[in-house]
């Protein structure tokens, strides 16, 4: 049966919740159950959220699939999830605070990373949250946390990228790189988006410099060398990506979507990793980490009128998994995000 036939008639009792389960690994409208279950308790650092919205990212499906394997030797559970709970991004209010909470109050407006955020209330530690910025709905606030903090680090602390320099983005449409462009051009950079040619004009509008359609040009045969490259995309070989790097530039890979059941894609970044102490350039990769901290920079972003979140699709809770499929498919302009 589909997840959205398993949809709850009646009203949670007191004390429980709404929340999509699973209770093995696989894909998401295979796995995924809409379920009454009880609200999570909270640690004395953590605050329990009433989730109004929830972020989907390619992280989800990877937890809920089990894949790589070495995601369930890193603690998620070898055979089964360990954790039944489904998403991390979310927005919503504070319902309650641990004692050792302090800068959070019951009722203040929140995004960031919790555990099991699809759902109508989650648990989140009070160093994965901040105040919501005003100018955010709570849909967009939700489609900020893992994708924008991962821009924000990719740009900021691994890429370093000054004013005035040239910067390219490969999969400049998706979640990550649609936060990628628009936080390069708020440090000053010379941005060149490429993108399929249904999503050149969303990649103009979010303030890309230069608009490469990789179905009808060729980012590599333009002559142009980048200070920094961030390839969200998973596509181009590394050798490829090192002809456009700067001789002193930058390369990020935060995209790895080949489908491997063991490395997972990610041979381009171990081979990075293994190049980039015999050459001039920095080759690498990372793996982002949401914290309150960030979080503040790009709530004032936000603010600024300098980030805003592109939320192509919202979907209810009870079709969580076709909001997953849809990220699957590589339909999505921006982000996708599920309303409860």
């Amino acid at each position: 049966m589909k997840a959205e036939q398993q949809v709850q008639p009646i009203t949670p009792a007191a004390g429980t919740m709404r929340a999509m389960v699973q209770d093995r690994y696989g894909e998401a409208e295979d796995v995924l159950r809409l379920r009454v279950v009880g609200r999570p308790a909270i640690g004395d650092g953590d605050v329990l959220v009433r989730v109004h919205a929830a972020g989907v990212d390619r992280g989800a499906w990877h937890l809920l699939a089990g894949l790589p394997y070495p995601v369930r030797l890193a603690g998620y559970g070898v055979r089964a999830p360990k954790h039944h709970g489904a998403g991390s991004d979310l927005a919503g209010r504070v319902e309650a605070v641990g004692k050792d909470v302090t800068g959070l109050r019951v009722g203040d407006e929140v995004f960031g990373s919790g555990e099991g955020s699809y759902a109508e209330y989650a648990r989140a530690e009070q160093g994965k949250v901040a105040l919501k910025p005003a100018a955010l709905s709570f849909e967009q606030a939700a489609a900020v946390p893992v994708s924008a903090c991962t821009a924000l680090q990719a740009v900021r602390d691994r890429a370093n990228v000054q004013p005035g320099q040239k910067v390219l983005v490969i999969g400049a449409s998706g979640g990550v790189g649609s936060f990628a462009v628009q936080i390069a051009k708020a440090f000053g950079a010379e941005v060149t988006g490429v993108c399929r040619t249904a999503k050149t004009d969303l990649v103009r509008a979010l303030g890309a410099d230069h608009v490469v359609d990789y179905s009808t040009a060729d980012f590599a045969g333009t002559g142009q060398r980048y200070d920094a490259i961030l390839d969200t995309g998973g596509q181009s070989s590394l050798a490829r990506l090192r002809r456009v790097l700067a001789p002193r530039g930058t390369l990020v890979i935060v995209g790895a979507e080949t489908g491997g059941r063991w490395l997972g894609g990610t041979t381009r970044q171990i081979r990075a990793m293994m190049l980039s102490p015999f050459t001039g350039q920095t080759l690498g990769t990372f793996i982002a980490t949401p914290n309150a901290a960030d979080l503040t920079v790009l709530a004032e972003l936000a603010q600024s009128g300098a980030l805003t979140p592109v939320v192509d699709r919202t979907f209810p809770l009870a079709e969580a998994p076709a909001a997953i499929r849809y990220l699957q498919d590589g339909r999505a302009r921006g982000k996708v995000v599920v309303t409860i």
